[in-house]
């Protein structure tokens, strides 16, 4: 597996971030997804970093900026065929490589709660990341959980 940068021009990015965004809002009540669409992840300040394996596209995720020490964790996925084989650890400690290296000391994260988001929720509690409060322009509900993981 390699991981690098991604392209926002590449058919199979732009098919896994957009079913990306559809689970996301599948998986939660109106108004309580915030997944990037392509133009938000396109916008300045977000890196968008790809897992590609013999088989093609394996997962991505991206790095926003939040400010000059702190970045946010957005649009984590693995693709179905590679679901359980780490992927997601991959892409999550290499994007944590990339926060460091940028000189962040904290990387922040919003996801969803329930069953659809057990995988994730577990990943980051198991690679440091704790519970906190609301950061950025979010709000708490029983549909979301924050994190925060000091780098």
């Amino acid at each position: 597996m390699e991981i690098g940068i991604a392209s926002l021009d590449d058919p199979d990015t732009r098919a896994l971030l957009a079913e990306h965004q559809r689970r996301m809002l599948d998986a939660s009540p109106p108004g309580t997804s915030f997944a990037l669409d392509l133009s938000g992840l396109a916008a300045r300040g977000v890196t968008v970093l790809e897992a590609r394996g013999a088989a093609g596209l394996l997962g991505v995720a991206a790095l926003k900026q939040l400010d000059r020490q702190c970045g946010e964790v957005k649009s984590m996925r693995v693709a179905d065929d590679a679901l359980g084989s780490g992927v997601g650890l991959a892409l999550l400690h290499h994007l944590m490589a990339v926060a460091r290296g940028r000189g962040y000391e904290t990387l922040l994260l919003e996801t969803g709660t329930g069953a659809p988001f057990a995988a994730a929720n577990a990943l980051y509690l198991r690679n440091g990341f704790t519970p906190r409060g609301p950061f950025a322009d979010y709000v708490a509900s029983e549909f979301n959980i924050f994190y925060e993981c000091r780098l």
